[in-house]
């Protein structure tokens, strides 16, 4: 029997599962959390010591944790551009998540390519605040005597690999990591280093991208590092979501994204082309609003939490009694409508009640990613069930109405570590040679059933006031 770990160094925490290599069991787990200070004003901070993540590891790892592993797989926070200098020294401290200070760096390269298009066709992505090519144009911009001393470039879970490798000459990265950083192209497997100098102004080293089953390296005392690879990816894999399995993870924000044997280049750039873990394609359709449209409908009706939301949605019927709610609160991905607004139709005497208001909020968030899932459906990619992830997936309201507004099977898993069991079946993957057939994560199923004709024509009630209220927005 062999034994593989799985870490995931997420933003906050470093979390580790030690794993039988054979059946995926979950043996031993660790937990640390990472040694930053909050951002001003609270939160998390756009710039990061990449040490913390160091420490974090090795006090998740402590108390023989790993004793006995044969082989590690790391996933972490997608997005961390780690910048080094030619002596594999940080330049400056990790410019990490979703960056705001950037969103101007973004518009500068649209531009300076000549249009979102031509970045779509390029690497399969649009230039946004988060992306590692963004942060750069921001880098060049505001920083330019640190960026003039860039000489190679990493990403959160590059540079851990290459720590625990004793940081050899060999960089690495996985195809997974490498499609988000708006320089890689998941079509065409290949940097497009143009790219970079276009950001930063000069050429940088890139990490060579290696096969998903391929080792990154091993260490001294013989311990195996699989390739890596991004939470988003990692999560995948450990939930073993295959083709025909799309995934809709419900946070403040939203998120769609499906298993697909090609990459797919969109011109509007509402798809981001990312790779999965496994040597296919994991194309990402992103709204702004999910989860934050039951939060402020809750406040608006005066209610403690979701909970109580969602009782009271249950009390209503499929539709609201004609109640649409458009969700677009902070403006909208998908559609692009950057400045639009939230917008409540259909009141009537008999529709102006407390649950039915509650029912089109839970209505209005999934018909919103519904949307989503349909950008991909499309594109020709098949879903015939849908992982739905994130708190928010426990809620009665959102349960039943989730199968009847997505056309198909919804699957909520249980809670777990799914990007660390994720890294350690990369880690078995690279240890045996053959891809691990882990039995897949526990979960609740929810079928359509005969209420899918009901689900069709809500989704036509709601189509009808976005065409009314935002015409062409899907044209």
């Amino acid at each position: 029997m062999g034994i593989v770990a799985g870490l995931d160094s997420s933003p906050d925490f470093t979390r580790i599962v030690v794993c039988d290599a054979d059946t995926g069991a979950v043996l031993k787990q660790g937990y640390a959390p990472h040694p930053l200070e909050s951002a001003e004003g609270g939160g998390r901070p756009a710039d990061v010591d990449p040490q913390a993540w160091l420490l974090s590891l090795g006090e998740a790892a402590g108390g023989g944790l790993l004793e006995g592993v044969q082989a590690i797989g790391v996933s972490a926070q997608q997005n961390a551009l780690v910048p080094l200098d030619s002596h594999g020294n940080t330049v400056r401290p990790a410019l990490v998540g979703n960056d705001r200070r950037a969103q101007v760096a973004a518009v500068d390269l649209i531009d300076a390519l000549g249009s979102r298009e031509a970045w779509a066709q390029a690497v399969g992505c649009v230039p946004q605040s988060a992306q590692p090519v963004t942060k750069l144009r921001w880098l060049a911009r505001t920083e330019p005597e640190a960026a003039r001393h860039v000489a190679a470039l990493m990403q959160a879970p590059d540079w851990l690999v290459w720590q625990l490798l004793g940081r050899p000459a060999r960089r690495t990265t996985d195809r997974g990591g490498a499609s988000g950083t708006g320089y890689w192209s998941a079509a065409t497997g290949s940097y497009r280093p143009d790219l970079v100098e276009l950001a930063l102004g000069h050429q940088a080293m890139l990490p060579e991208v290696i096969g998903p089953a391929e080792p990154a390296g091993t260490t001294p005392e013989g311990l195996l590092i699989s390739a890596g690879t991004g939470e988003t990816m990692a999560a995948a894999f450990g939930l073993g979501v295959r083709q025909g399995d799309a995934v809709v993870s419900l946070g403040a924000s939203g998120s769609v994204m499906a298993v697909h044997h090609e990459a797919l280049a969109d011109p509007y750039g509402m798809i981001t082309s990312l790779a999965d873990a496994t040597g296919l394609h994991l194309p990402v359709v992103h709204t702004m609003n999910a989860v934050r449209v039951l939060r402020g409908t809750a406040e608006m009706l005066g209610l403690a939490d979701l909970e109580e939301l969602s009782a009271l949605a249950m009390k209503s019927t499929p539709g609201a009694h004609g109640l649409v709610l458009l969700p677009y609160l902070e403006g909208e991905k998908t559609p692009n409508l950057p400045h639009a607004a939230g917008t409540l139709t259909g009141l009537r005497r008999e529709s102006m009640k407390p649950e039915h208001l509650a029912r089109a909020a839970f209505e209005g968030m999934l018909c919103g990613l519904g949307d989503a899932l349909d950008v991909l459906r499309a594109r020709g990619v098949e879903v015939r069930r849908v992982f739905l992830l994130g708190a928010a997936a426990e809620l009665p309201a959102v349960q039943a109405a989730a199968p009847m507004l997505f056309g198909t099977q919804v699957v909520v898993p249980q809670p777990a570590d799914y990007a660390a069991i994720g890294a350690a079946r990369q880690a078995a993957w690279a240890l045996t040679g053959q891809l691990p057939l882990w039995q897949g994560a526990a979960a609740q199923v929810f079928e359509a059933g005969e209420e899918l004709a009901v689900g069709q024509a809500v989704r036509q009630q709601y189509a009808t006031v976005r065409e009314q209220a935002h015409p062409g927005a899907f044209a």
